[in-house]
């Protein structure tokens, strides 16, 4: 008798619960949760951050506990909303997947905003083609373009904060319901200026090892991928100049004796804007894969839909117009 009278309290519990609680304050939580910021939450949702706060008030009069306490110039969630997280986030990724495609992405009036996080390369190499097709198929969408660190790209993707990453090689290392495509790959160049008074068409290795280097490093405690390269050989160069972005090097290179190795693509832009000569390296470097990562979880609702079709596509027309160059203009081979 006291086991059914429980659970006939518990029903009625859930049942009042389920009256005073909609989906709208769900996704309200879930956003909370994961940005800890009403402002946060509030510009991924589309709404003010007064209805934010208006919602946030809602679900503690329902859930009776304050859910998220003031920290600095954040929040930070109560055991209450420790517990209920996982149990919200699963069932409305479970919701997305079966409505994502429910109703139409209207690229010619729709306003919202796109996050991105970029590898400096990606960027250079993407954004000219991308921006040029959303301004005549989606004029009123936003983008964002956020420099997020390798290591923390898979936890913003599963987070919601960035829709897409591009150019990272394996953000999160493997890190459940991020899955990525490959659209292209490319070789590694290094480029001088043309009349470097030492290096001619045809670069041999002593020639390359003999130069003082431009090397761009986004993430300052991960090695580059051709000094690893060079390491496999035992070889080692000499590094004149680190930066943390792509913007300054070839204009450094073109004025310099330095030499700077760059994927093939990004090498044939800065040749337009700036004189440089491209030579094919002479040792074994791995290929430059640009990939496109995302979260599972987001990948089936029609505006990410739309936009990983417009990136696909931007980047395979990258890859294209990079193989067109390099036949165009393709170095000799190094001796061996």
């Amino acid at each position: 008798m006291h086991i059914l009278q429980f659970l006939q309290q518990r029903m009625h519990f859930m049942h009042d619960l389920s009256r005073r609680l909609d989906l709208n304050l769900l996704r309200v939580f879930d956003a909370l949760y994961r940005h800890r910021t009403v402002v946060g939450a509030a510009d991924e949702l589309a709404i003010s951050p007064s209805a934010c706060s208006h919602a946030l008030k809602r679900l503690r009069d329902a859930l009776q506990d304050d859910l998220f306490a003031r920290y600095g110039a954040g929040m930070q969630p109560t055991a209450r909303a420790d517990h209920l997280a996982p149990g919200v986030s699963e069932a409305l990724e479970a919701l997305a997947a079966s409505l994502g495609s429910v109703g139409p992405f209207k690229p010619q009036t729709s306003r919202q905003t796109f996050v991105l996080a970029a590898t400096d390369f990606t960027a250079f190499a993407l954004l000219p083609t991308l921006v040029e097709r959303l301004s005549q198929r989606a004029p009123r969408v936003r983008l964002e373009i956020n420099y997020t660190e390798h290591r923390n790209a898979a936890e913003e993707l599963a987070a919601g904060r960035i829709h897409f990453a591009l150019g990272f090689s394996h953000p999160g290392g493997g890190t459940s319901g991020v899955e990525a495509i490959t659209c292209f790959e490319d070789s590694y160049v290094a480029v001088h200026r043309p009349d470097h008074p030492r290096v001619r068409s045809v670069l041999d290795l002593e020639a390359y090892l003999a130069e003082r280097h431009i090397v761009v490093a986004p993430w300052a405690d991960e090695p580059s991928v051709i000094d690893a390269a060079l390491q496999r050989e035992g070889h080692r160069r000499e590094i004149a100049v680190r930066l943390p972005s792509v913007l300054a090097a070839p204009f450094i290179a073109a004025r310099s004796d330095h030499l700077l190795t760059v994927p093939r693509r990004v090498a044939e832009m800065f040749s337009r804007s700036v004189p440089l000569q491209i030579a094919a390296l002479p040792f074994n470097a791995p290929s430059y894969r640009t990939q496109v990562f995302y979260h599972r979880r987001y990948a089936g609702t029609a505006g990410n839909v739309w936009l990983k079709a417009m990136i696909e596509s931007a980047l395979v027309e990258s890859g294209e117009a990079g193989l067109e160059s390099k036949a165009k203009s393709q170095p000799r081979p190094y001796p061996r």
